[in-house]
């Protein structure tokens, strides 16, 4: 049975040009994976509508059957992304009334709040965005604009044979929920006919280099895991080591095999056998402890608080944090002894242990946090060179510290920082602290 194959076109300049990360590209990889469709590869164009006709003519050239394009199906003369699915498909491109009549009842309450501007005139812009090619099925927008299933084409003998073509807007929010409803259309499910649902596996390491994995596979092949009958991915992201696994039903024994041998070699080192993230295991853990949490942070500016409340539900044990950048903010702000910053220096495991402990109790919290480093490119010393990190966790037990030596340009310092503290504040919760 052939495996089903798509490719994925991104369309925007923006995109294009950086100005913009590709959200869309990844997503639709990993929800592709799941469905046992081989993703062969994602293009990013520009809105210019020879280079996407190009793109897709590259993907119907290898014989893929399913293609997904992302973005240009706003109002602007500059989205044209159906009109040329439509040519590069051979049909008609014509306007759905009834289409442009649902349309408009989601944008006509706010262009009423649009003083000076014509309904009209908003009205005909949106109208090209009810334009859709001959026998292909919308797929209701979730924005202002609709999605497509394009069937196949391959019935013009003048006309190379086209795959299905999955219409989708470019906005991240309005494109997955449309592609989850995508998913079981069929039109796209007669693409991926043959397709088998993949289960994924991912363990996340944390204090262990990628290239120990090499060794993990060879020894785990010597120990009779078919750890080659299935698609094994690696990636070192901000410090943590991610392996995923995807097997088929028929290779599930297998794949629970390596599982086991992972976590079971590696001990310490797995700190999330389940996949969930650092950001979502210490938010767990502070609930689980019943424990508010506050921040110090001076190297970090601020990114450790960002991710504490990056997830819903944070506000169940965050209190706050203090950015205290400077050494008079310390000082006033955490509490922190103008004479400990002068014997040690601001970036020592002295001050760090100091401004978590503020913290703690400026805060009112039960644990906190604190950051102090030096992320460059200048400050750095031949004692305290860049990517020289203290890490201060204080709880109600007492206080863990780590000096960190990061690699990297500023960004990654205090990216890497802010991951390095999570970790920390994990073992506070799993009941560590330094000796007395």
């Amino acid at each position: 049975m052939t495996t089903p194959r798509a490719v994925v076109v991104i369309t925007g300049t923006e995109v294009l040009g950086g100005w913009v990360a590709d959200a869309n590209g990844p997503w639709l990889a990993q929800r592709l994976g799941a469905l046992g469709v081989q993703h062969v590869s994602t293009t990013v164009v520009g809105d210019r509508p020879e280079d996407l006709r190009a793109a897709l003519e590259d993907a119907r050239d290898r014989g893929v059957e399913l293609l997904i394009t992302s973005g240009g199906l706003g109002p602007t003369e500059d989205d044209l992304t159906a009109q040329v699915v439509a040519e590069f498909s051979g049909r008609a491109f014509e306007l759905d009334e009834a289409l442009e009549g649902r349309i408009w009842k989601i944008i006509e309450p706010m262009s009423r709040r649009w003083k000076g501007i014509s309904q009209e005139a908003v009205r005909e812009a949106n109208r090209k965005q009810a334009m859709v090619p001959d026998g292909a099925a919308v797929l209701e927008p979730v924005g202002t604009a609709p999605g497509l299933v394009v069937p196949p084409t391959d019935d013009d003998p003048d006309r190379p044979p086209t795959p299905t073509v999955v219409v989708l807007p470019g906005p991240p929010p309005e494109l997955q929920p449309m592609w989850t409803t995508a998913e079981s259309h069929p039109g796209l499910q007669a693409a991926i006919g043959g397709a088998t649902e993949l289960h994924q596996s991912t363990v996340r390491l944390f204090g262990l280099p990628e290239s120990e994995l090499a060794n993990t596979m060879r020894d785990a092949r010597a120990a009779g895991v078919a750890v080659d009958s299935f698609e094994i991915t690696t990636c070192m992201r901000g410090g943590e080591l991610e392996v995923v696994s995807r097997w088929t039903p028929e290779q599930e024994e297998a794949g629970h095999a390596f599982e086991t041998f992972l976590v079971e070699r590696h001990g310490d080192a797995v700190f999330s056998p389940d996949g969930r993230t650092i950001d979502e295991l210490v938010l767990d853990g502070l609930r689980e402890r019943g424990w508010t949490i506050g921040t110090a942070e001076s190297c970090t500016g601020g990114l450790l608080a960002g991710r504490l409340t990056r997830l819903p539900g944070s506000s169940d044990v965050v209190e706050g944090g203090i950015v205290s950048y400077s050494n008079g903010v310390k000082e006033r702000a955490l509490g922190v002894d103008p004479e400990l910053i002068a014997a040690h220096g601001a970036v020592s495991p002295e001050v760090a242990s100091a401004m978590a402990a503020g913290a703690r109790e400026r805060l009112g919290v039960d644990v906190a946090i604190s950051t102090t480093g030096v992320a460059g490119p200048g400050g750095g010393t031949d004692e305290k060179p860049v990517g020289t990190v203290h890490v201060a966790v204080a709880g109600p037990d007492g206080t863990l510290s780590r000096h960190l030596r990061l690699p990297g340009d500023r960004t990654r310092v205090r990216e890497l920082t802010t991951t390095a503290a999570l970790h920390l504040l994990r073992r506070v919760l799993a009941g560590e602290h330094d000796a007395a």
